[in-house]
């Protein structure tokens, strides 16, 4: 039964990219048939508490002595990892906030990522059960940050992801561009405007035939 596991993040429940461009992905994924399964999670209708104690960076054994977390966030945890760890392919809607990821997609991340459990530490061959499996992301921006631009280098949001998801836990990071999203809302130029609903079609495009592929 393939399992996906569905992130949204973005805060616009009616007309965001990113949510539109990963319900293509999921609709897709659950039209491979009926064992296709889709977790769907959304961080912002319901947001996590940020950790409230740093040792839940670390598992039990690496914490400083006397550490006390609180057991609900520790059983929060626990339930965010299995979630992740049951997935076979993880996607998330990552829409650009000042830059960055938006804050309830980055309490998730300091969830999940926990050496030891799902980043390696003293035992790498065991320590990444998401090694190999398969992240999409997508990634939709207000602006424009094309190659050769001078804010090409401003999104500061998938290189973390990158760092988080491909890096550290292992597995394969692909990656679903939207940009110009508020080029359309803000009265920018035509020719502009068409690249924006350019962009925006072949990243629906692009997510279904992501999920046939990948389910």
């Amino acid at each position: 039964m393939p399992i996906l596991l569905h992130l949204d993040s973005s805060a616009d429940l009616a007309t965001s990219r990113s949510r539109s461009i990963t319900a293509a992905f999921a609709d897709a994924w659950q039209d491979l048939g009926a064992d296709h399964t889709v977790v769907h999670r959304d961080l912002h209708r319901d947001a996590l508490p940020h950790l409230s104690d740093a040792s839940l960076h670390f598992p039990a054994r690496l914490r400083p002595a006397g550490a006390t977390p609180a057991k609900e966030q520790e059983d929060l945890q626990d339930s965010l990892i299995a979630e992740l760890t049951g997935a076979d392919v993880v996607l998330i809607g990552v829409p650009l906030y000042n830059y960055s990821l938006p804050s309830t997609l980055k309490a998730w991340v300091d969830y999940i990522h926990v050496p030891a459990v799902t980043a390696p530490f003293d035992d790498p061959a065991t320590q990444q059960p998401m090694a190999g499996r398969t992240a999409v992301l997508v990634s939709t921006r207000g602006a424009t940050y094309d190659a050769g631009s001078p804010t090409e280098f401003n999104d500061h949001a998938i290189p973390a992801l990158q760092l988080i998801l491909g890096n550290a836990l292992g597995m394969n990071v692909e990656t679903i561009v939207a940009t110009r999203t508020l080029t359309e809302r803000f009265g920018g130029p035509a020719e502009e405007v068409a690249k924006q609903h350019a962009e925006l079609a072949a990243a629906l495009e692009a997510a279904a035939a992501a999920a046939k592929r990948l389910g």
